[in-house]
C-alpha cells in the first residue's frame, strides 16, 4: 500500500487562545525537504513537551479526508477545516484510522517510521477552533489521527511516498483501538492483548494495564476540558 505526502508542515511556538497558551499547533507548509530525527522534524516546535512531541510522538499525521466531514458537521467553522487545521506534520489523503494498524512500518521519503499510537485530543483543540467541546467531539468521532516514532532518520518532502513496509499487528487497526479506548472501555480480554503489543507506545501500554488492574476507566476531563 502506498500513499502520497501532499505537504510537510512545521510549527513554531506562538500564543494560542485568549490566555496566550504556548503552542506549536499552527503549522505551515515546508518549502523543501525536511530532516527527520528521532524526536521529530527539524524546525517543528511544541509548547507542551510533556504531552506533545518526543520519541513516541515524533511525527503527527491527520487524515486529510476527515476535513470534509468536519466541514459538513460544523459549517460555521468550515474555513478552519483545511489541511493543517489539526496541527499535523504530514498531510495525506486516502488514508484513515481504518486503514492503519499499531506497529505499521512505513517508508516516508527516505525515513522509516512506525505507528506508535493514536492521538488523544486535548483541550488545545478547543482553543484552536474556538469551540469549547472540540476535543471531546474529536474523541467521540474517532477522527483523531495518529503518531509515528522514527526507526531510521531521513528526509521528508511534499510529493514523497508514504509506503507500507510491514504490518505486524493486522488485527489492531486504529479504528479498533478507538472502540476499545472510548466505547468498549472495559473489554478485559482485548485490553490484555492490547497491553502486550510490542509496537504500542509505553504510555498506552500503561493505560491498558491500569484499566486491567483497577477495572475502571481513567477520567478524560482534565485532558479535554479547557483550564479556567
Amino acid at each position: 500500500m502506498n500513499w502520497k505526502i501532499d505537504a510537510v508542515r512545521l510549527g513554531r511556538i506562538a500564543p494560542l487562545g485568549p490566555a496566550g497558551v504556548p503552542s506549536g499547533i499552527d503549522k505551515q507548509p515546508a518549502t523543501g525537504p525536511v530532516a527527520l530525527t528521532g524526536t521529530g522534524l527539524e524546525g517543528d516546535e511544541h509548547g507542551d513537551t510533556r504531552h506533545h512531541g518526543g520519541t513516541e510522538k515524533a511525527v503527527h499525521l491527520y487524515p486529510q479526508d476527515h476535513y470534509a466531514d468536519w466541514r459538513s458537521e460544523l459549517p460555521g467553522l468550515a474555513e478552519r477545516f483545511v489541511a493543517g487545521g489539526f496541527g499535523e506534520n504530514l498531510v495525506v489523503g486516502g488514508i484513515t484510522e481504518a486503514d492503519v494498524c499499531i506497529g505499521d512500518l512505513f517508508r516516508a521519503g527516505s525515513a522509516l517510521v512506525e505507528l506508535s499510537q493514536g492521538r488523544q485530543p486535548c483541550w488545545r483543540l478547543n482553543l484552536r477552533f474556538g469551540l469549547g467541546d472540540m476535543a471531546r467531539r474529536v474523541q467521540d468521532s474517532g477522527r483523531t489521527g495518529w503518531y509515528f516514532r522514527v526507526i531510521e532518520p531521513g528526509e521528508i518532502a511534499a510529493g514523497a511516498d508514504l509506503a507500507l513496509v510491514r504490518r505486524p499487528h493486522p488485527s489492531w487497526t486504529l479504528a479498533r483501538v478507538h472502540r476499545l479506548l472510548y466505547r468498549e472501555t472495559l473489554d478485559l480480554e482485548a485490553l490484555a492483548e492490547f497491553a502486550l503489543l510490542p509496537s504500542l507506545s509505553p504510555s498506552w501500554q500503561e493505560l491498558a494495564r491500569r484499566r486491567l488492574e483497577r477495572r475502571s476507566v481513567e477520567s478524560w476531563d482534565r485532558r479535554v476540558t479547557t483550564p479556567e
